[in-house]
């Protein structure tokens, strides 16, 4: 059971590092996600990479949002119990310099995508609180994510038409642990429970520094897990002891049509302004995707093109309710100067969550 990383002194138990724990849902993910910054310009792409374990497989996306579709190249194959190997199919992962640059290259002629991408960080990365969450006696998640915001240079490529990504901004994620993987538990929990997760996530880039927020609340609206940092290109970073989100629901759906965050750390103060241009759907990356769901087995090595018009999708569907807003953002500060930055919104409102109106799965706004 012996793989490449065990030359590696990085052995955290005393089994190979082909052994993850023992729960079948451990997963080990990057995630990449990069937009344009001027005004009027709404490029963007995103990658997902995981490596599942128990289930020894390993999966891939690549998203491009053009002329309103989000074409997304889907990739599967078997793990092999090989966690240092960085590509599945078309798409490959490099790590150029730990906790700092790293590399996406796509090369998938039959389905007309290719990228050649370097992601570079700002500042270090910030390790946000673990998540853990228990639904009665079942753990539902135990993870660990750290998120850096950065910028990029390269070019990614839609059948045929070349576009660079030399300046684009973003955020890359690390995070690994348990949550749900792989083909559903076909036993449900005793006593049944309404299914319930209200998560918001907003790393934002500003000409100066950085936003990073994000929040699990329960159906109450308490957090769960809540953090809110602000982190300047030069000084030291702001750990914002308050902060709370105010969002105004899209009318039938439960997507936001914007939102505000209110931050307070003793005298400092802002109100940070999300205005959505679009929305980019996470089952793109395979998140909730009933195909292409993180973990699933294919059967041996498989790649697939899916186009998405965004027009058209159902946003009542369960598994379109996942998304990442391209926005916006605006504060002032305490000299009354406005700053101007672009970010993302994540949202994903399952179940119920009284402070916006959703007392079951059913509800959506007014």
């Amino acid at each position: 059971m012996l793989s490449k990383a065990d030359d590696y002194p990085v052995h955290q138990t005393p089994e190979p590092i082909a052994f993850a724990g023992t729960d079948r849902n451990f997963y080990d993910r990057y995630f990449f996600n990069g937009y344009a910054q001027a005004p009027g310009d709404r490029a963007f792409f995103a990658v997902a990479f995981g490596v599942y374990p128990h289930l020894n497989i390993a999966d891939a996306a690549f998203v491009v949002v053009r002329n309103g579709v989000e074409v997304a190249l889907h990739a599967s194959r078997c793990l092999d119990m090989e966690r240092m190997t960085l590509s599945v199919g078309p798409i490959a992962i490099e790590v150029l310099q730990p906790l700092h640059r790293l590399g996406v290259r796509v090369n998938a002629p039959e389905q007309g995508i290719a990228a050649d991408i370097v992601f570079t960080g700002r500042n270090a990365p910030v390790q946000e609180p673990r998540f853990t969450r228990r639904i009665g006696p079942r753990t539902f998640m135990d993870y660990t994510r750290m998120t850096q915001n950065g910028h990029y240079r390269g070019w990614v490529e839609v059948d045929g038409t070349r576009q660079s990504v030399d300046g684009f901004v973003g955020t890359r994620d690390r995070s690994w642990g348990v949550r749900p993987v792989g083909a559903r538990d076909p036993q449900a929990l005793a006593p049944a429970v309404e299914p319930q997760f209200f998560w918001l996530w907003a790393p934002t880039n500003f000409a100066d520094g950085s936003l990073f927020f994000h929040t699990n609340d329960d159906a109450t609206g308490i957090p769960w897990n809540r953090r809110a940092i602000w982190q300047p290109d030069s000084g030291p970073s702001r750990e914002v002891h308050s902060a709370a989100a105010n969002i105004r629901w899209q009318s039938g759906t439960r997507h936001a049509s914007g939102a505000v965050l209110s931050l307070a750390d003793g005298e400092w103060r802002r109100e940070v302004t999300f205005t959505p241009l679009y929305n980019f759907f996470m089952l793109g990356l395979g998140y909730g995707h009933p195909k292409w769901a993180h973990g699933l087995n294919h059967g041996g090595s498989v790649v697939e093109r899916e186009d998405i018009a965004l027009g058209e999708v159902n946003v009542r569907l369960p598994h379109h309710l996942h998304v990442q807003a391209l926005c916006d953002v605006s504060f002032e500060d305490e000299q009354g100067r406005a700053h101007q930055g672009r970010g993302v919104l994540e949202q994903l409102a399952l179940g119920p969550h009284h402070p916006s109106g959703f007392a079951s799965a059913k509800d959506f706004a007014p």
